[in-house]
């Protein structure tokens, strides 16, 4: 009792100071119901305790609190024969963040002043107080509606808080949903007529709700398709931003996959940059692998290096703790950052390859395309998977295949396993296909030079028959694709020909498009058909001239030449017709047991010369395994021996591991035939060789 008179007597004096003034407060707790308490005060002790609330509160504040109260001025209505105690208590800190205020309105004093009223009711005051809605949950919500209106409907009945709920739950409702019903549900969503004011709400709430509430409002707005460009969207982003330092570590994992899916914007790229400072801050306090991946797909590529490969230490730390969702979502997570980190790769590559069956194709699909944006390459883990889908084809659509060998392609990886079981499936039900899979099929098949050895000219013959149907839809670019990997294939189809070389029709393609691309592709053309025994016609091209572009063969090969044959027997960067280059020319007798000088060329008769191409060749014009010429090298071989050269490969990527006596073994060996050295010797340089 002495402790409660001295507390009333320290608050008295407190408030002594002010001038007593009669006001009249009307409170509503936070729901759309709108419940009301009003209250009349009639003792001049409580206007003294309250009159402080009642100066700094001025007319309206119309910040909203959990389970917090508005006061209103008694001008806002009246409070006629209305007659209360007054009750007011405040136990706890009503928002879990600190609003900035002005400081004429701020309700608490710099101090963090926590000041507790307590009353016992009256005989003779009158409470008059509607009851408070329950909150609804998002979950028994998603479960009780059917449809995105039922969740509206529901709204517009009677509103609680929050109304993240409502959001939340019509996003769970859709996540069941075909796509086609999720696309007619969203139009139902967008003309109902709830659907504004749910906005609205969730607008007005965004301050005051959790913080996770908040973010999960975000996440389901953006997935429900709500445009980002909207009010709803920017206002939810900017609070966030306000709010950025409340997330936690489920708030930051929410916060980032939201962030990951959404367009550049200046409110996400505040948000990417706040992102990027907490995830700096709290790299090594993040406990779950998930939210680690979460934010180092938001964080992206222009994230600090820094961050990054702190980022990549916190996940080789934690490679215990993967299970097999995390090693396949880590290769999506480093290419989202465009980090490379090989370490991380190899050891999620063996957890990936040690759980291979049963994992759904879309997670090796990213997998796949995370290789190839990082410029990963991991025989080991293409060949596992090839051999996984080879094995279990019959369960997956001709698409899906198709789609993994063109990534496939892509990174220059050819399964020729699982190529010779698609081709099978082709020629069996070639009707299955459409204009543009086929156009992908031609092109996979010619750019890894892939035949198989009983089936090649029936699969051929079925493509051509199959795209002739679309002879009459098919664009002018499309038809040179299509025309142009048959070249590669070595194989003429004439009725796509006849088509392609109309007069209109190469017209466009040489004045709109990628016209470097289709000049190049018309040059293999017109090369295919003057050079090709199989072609069945042969037309000039009139194409624009090849650009004077400047060409340094590899120095350490001419130098090797100079040095095995002396100037004046070799030619560096000869042009050939039909667009054609090579590095160094030698011309040999026609046994290849000795070299000839340009200088003597006149005295000798073309019979009695062997012409020799020495091509240097990057990893590019190679399959990933090194042993197989892809397309273009593979028709350019063709194309030189019809012209008469003998050619020889030079990897340039070898040339440059060895030694300059080795490089000279080396190109002696390939220009020389074996008639021309003695048994010794062939196996001598044959083991340098390898």
């Amino acid at each position: 009792m002495m402790n409660r008179a001295s507390s009333f007597l320290w608050n008295l004096r407190q408030f002594s100071t002010f001038v007593p003034t009669s006001r009249t407060m009307r409170l509503y707790p936070l729901g759309f119901s709108r419940p009301r308490i009003v209250f009349s005060y009639n003792s001049n002790l409580r206007n003294l305790l309250l009159s402080d609330f009642g100066n700094r509160v001025q007319s309206s504040i119309r910040y909203l609190f959990q389970d917090a109260l508005i006061f209103k001025s008694r001008d806002d209505f009246q409070t006629k024969g209305v007659s209360t105690e007054t009750v007011l208590t405040v136990s706890r800190v009503l928002c879990p963040r600190r609003l900035s205020f002005d400081s004429k309105h701020s309700l608490f004093s710099d101090e963090g002043l926590k000041i507790n009223f307590h009353h016992e009711a009256s005989n003779e005051d009158v409470l008059t107080k509607e009851t408070k809605p329950t909150p609804v949950n998002y979950r028994k919500l998603s479960r009780e509606c059917s449809s995105l209106s039922d969740v509206l409907d529901t709204f517009s009945e009677a509103s609680t808080f929050p109304s993240s709920n409502y959001i939340s739950a019509m996003w769970t409702i859709a996540k069941r949903m075909s796509d086609d019903q999720k696309r007619i549900e969203k139009q139902l969503m967008f003309n109902h007529p709830a659907f504004s004011q749910l906005c609205e709400q969730v607008m007005r709430e965004a301050k005051i709700m959790h913080c996770d509430h908040l973010l999960f409002s975000l996440h389901a707005v953006v997935k429900l398709g709500i445009p980002q460009n909207s009010l709803l969207v920017q206002t939810l982003l900017r609070v966030v931003q306000e709010r950025i330092n409340e997330c936690d570590e489920k708030c930051l994992s929410v916060l980032s996959t939201v962030l990951e899916a959404m367009e550049p914007c200046k409110n996400v790229d505040v948000l990417r940059a706040g992102v990027r400072i907490l995830a700096d801050q709290q790299v090594w306090k993040i406990e779950r692998v998930f939210t680690l991946q979460a934010v180092m797909k938001c964080v992206g590529k222009d994230a600090p290096i820094a961050l990054k490969r702190k980022l990549e230490m916190k996940a080789l730390r934690e490679l215990d703790r993967f299970s097999d969702l995390n090693s396949q979502h880590m290769f999506e997570a480093l290419a989202a950052m465009n980090h490379r980190s090989i370490t991380l790769l190899n050891e999620c590559s063996k957890m990936v390859l040690g759980n291979i069956h049963g994992s759904p194709f879309k997670v090796l699909i990213n997998i796949l395309q995370s290789c190839r944006d990082l410029r990963y390459r991991n025989l080991d883990l293409f060949k596992g998977i090839a051999d996984y889908v080879a094995t279990t084809i019959d369960i997956w659509k001709l698409k899906q295949v198709l789609f993994l060998l063109i990534l496939l392609e892509d990174l220059g990886f050819r399964h020729t396993d699982l190529m010779d079981l698609f081709m099978k499936k082709v020629i069996d039900d070639p009707a299955s296909l459409n204009m543009k899979s086929i156009i992908s099929i031609l092109h996979v098949y010619s750019s890894l030079n892939h035949f198989y050895k009983c089936q090649t000219q029936e699969f051929q013959e079925a493509m051509a028959r199959s795209l002739t149907g679309y002879l009459h839809h098919i664009s002018s670019e499309n038809l040179l694709k299509a025309v142009s990997s048959f070249c590669l294939m070595n194989h003429f189809p004439l009725a796509l020909i006849n088509q392609l070389l109309q007069k209109d029709i190469i017209n466009e393609l040489l004045t709109s498009g990628d016209i470097e691309r289709n000049v190049h592709k018309l040059r293999i053309l017109a090369a295919c058909l003057k050079l090709d025994a199989s072609c069945p016609k042969a037309v000039d091209l009139a194409l624009p001239p090849l650009p004077s572009t400047p060409l340094s063969p590899n120095a350490k090969v001419a130098d090797a030449l100079s040095s095995l044959l002396g100037e004046g027997y070799f030619l560096r960067n000869v042009q050939l017709p039909h667009n054609y280059h090579i590095d160094f020319e030698v011309r040999m007798d026609i046994n290849r047991s000795q070299v000839l000088p340009f200088s003597h060329m006149d005295a000798v008769t073309s019979a009695d010369i062997q012409r020799v191409a020495v091509l240097c060749v990057p990893r590019s014009t190679y399959c990933l395994d090194l042993t197989h010429p892809r397309g273009f090298l593979a028709m350019k071989m063709r194309h030189l021996k019809v012209m008469g050269f003998h050619v020889i490969l030079v990897h340039n990527w070898e040339i440059e591991r060895l030694q300059m006596k080795d490089v000279v073994t080396f190109l002696k060996t390939e220009l020389y035939s074996a008639e021309a050295f003695p048994t010794a010797d062939v196996n001598l340089l044959t083991t340098v060789r390898t």
